[in-house]
Formats: structure tokens, sequence, C-alpha cells
């Protein structure tokens, strides 16, 4: 099969053992289990984050414009934990069996709604949340970037947009709302809550 050189490879034929998807990925230099590990961390900030956004929500009271914003932050991180689980499987991986173990390894702090559930203070949480969350995508960015693993690098790049938007949303509530100072994050209203315009492409939404 000299014509056909992606015919065979390393993996034997009929080797289901082995995964031609993580091959190549450890050929262009990419250390699959370190990456694996990271997605799994990631995964598991997002979808802890879900769980605290609900309950900060409920706190919002009174701020129906700010409930909306924060939903729609919610909903979209749960959208980022369900774009990624299939790939940590992809490359061999699993989430753990027991949810407190998948919470304890997150890769943010837990989003703790405060002693003093005031709006200032729930969009101080809620800010720090997303700012661990561009840190965290940045970093997955960086190791499957220049081609090394284009299906990693597309779902963490479409989520770290969306982590760099639900930012600026927070940046612009805080500002005004505990500085009283205008800092305009360009946000409009999202066509649905939890739209998740980059990391999914259909909505979805559970009241």
């Amino acid at each position: 099969m000299a014509d056909k050189p992606h015919a065979s490879g390393r993996v034997a034929a009929g080797d289901a053992s082995q995964r031609v998807g993580v091959e190549v990925l450890e050929a262009r230099g990419v250390n699959v289990e370190v990456l694996r590990e990271k997605l799994i961390d990631a995964i598991g900030a997002e979808f802890t984050t879900y769980y605290y956004y609900s309950i900060l929500r409920m706190y919002l009271a009174g701020y129906e414009d700010y409930k909306e914003i924060c939903e729609d932050a919610r909903l979209e991180d749960r959208s980022h934990f369900e774009l990624v689980l299939p790939r940590v499987y992809e490359l061999g991986g699993s989430i753990p069996r027991d949810i407190r173990a998948f919470a304890d390894r997150a890769s943010c702090p837990d989003a703790y709604l405060p002693d003093d559930p005031s709006p200032v203070n729930v969009l101080e949480v809620l800010l720090e949340a997303e700012r661990c969350a561009i840190r965290t995508w940045s970093e997955i960015c960086d190791l499957t970037a220049g081609g090394k693993d284009p299906r990693t690098y597309d779902m963490a790049s479409r989520i770290l947009q969306e982590e760099i938007e639900h930012e600026a949303w927070f940046i612009e509530l805080l500002s005004k709302e505990r500085d009283g100072v205008i800092r305009p994050s360009g946000h409009f209203r999202r066509g649905e809550p939890g739209d998740a315009p980059h990391s999914k492409n259909r909505p979805f939404y559970n009241p």
C-alpha cells in the first residue's frame, strides 16, 4: 500500500485498545495524558460553576437584568461541560465516578454564595469565576494550538470566547453597581437564555 500511506500506521488493524486519534496527537508532540487531565479539571470547573451560579442567581432578587445575565452565563457553562465531555472519552479518559471527587479536582475555586449576598458581593464572585475560566481555557488553547490538536483547540477556543464575554458582562454590571463607573461590555441580550452562540449549535433552556 505504498500509494496509500494513511491506510496503516502504528495502531494495528482491528486493535480496539488503541486510538489513531490519540496516536496522531502524540506524533505532533501533544502530551495526551496531561491534556486529558487538564480537560477533566476544566469541565469539572464548568460543572460546579453551573451548580453555584444556580444559587447565586437566586440571590439577585429585585435585579432582574442581573439575574438574566447570570442565567446566560450559568447555562453556557453547562454547555461548555457538555461540549468537552465527549472529548475526554475520545482521548481515552473518563470523569470520576464520584461527583465529589470530580468537584474537588475542578480547576477553579468554588463560587460560593457570599455570607452577605448583596448584588455587589454576588457580582464579585461571578467576575472572579469567569476570570479563572479564561485562564483555564487559555491554557488549553496554548497546549493545542498550531495544528497540534485541531479538535480540542476548536472546542476550547469557542468556550474561551464566551468566557471573555462573560467577564465583560460582569465588569460592566459591577462597575456600575459598586463604583458608579460606566465600563460598557458591548453586551446585547442573547436570543434565548443560555444561547451559547459559540459553544453549541442548538439552544436549550430548562427553567
